[in-house]
């Protein structure tokens, strides 16, 4: 399994943008996904999360109400769209799959099995 994130980018403070991570294989509906990120010297932590079907949703206190997280499963993709962003939202931003998807979202690093390559977004102020 091969996970591809994009979007990442250059904006100013107040920008959006969209990531999508697009996953191969065929499974992709029965897995839970989530959006990590990671600035340097810390550790990688959850931005969002959402179980294989689409209905329970988790967000980082940090991004509550300005993140969106969403799947197409017709497309492999997961998508994040990230609104009024801040200078502490540039990071490297990574997506993540778990095998076993349930009810329950996973925020967790250790929860999941494939990873994604970062894509660096930049908030400039």
């Amino acid at each position: 399994v091969q996970l591809q994130a994009s979007g990442g980018g250059l904006v100013q403070t107040g920008d959006s943008l969209k990531l999508s991570c697009t996953v191969s294989g065929r499974a992709f509906r029965g897995y839970n996904l989530g959006w990590f990120r990671q600035t340097q010297g810390t550790e990688r932590e959850v931005v969002s999360a959402i179980n294989f079907q689409g209905t329970n949703e988790f967000y980082a206190d940090s991004v509550k109400g300005r993140f969106a997280i969403y799947k197409d499963d017709a497309r492999n993709t997961l998508y994040l769209e990230m609104n009024r962003l801040k200078s502490e939202d540039t990071a490297d931003y990574y997506c993540a799959a778990r095998r076993l998807g349930g009810v329950v979202y996973n925020i967790r690093v250790d929860e999941y099995d494939y990873w994604g390559q970062g894509t660096l977004v930049t908030v400039s102020s």
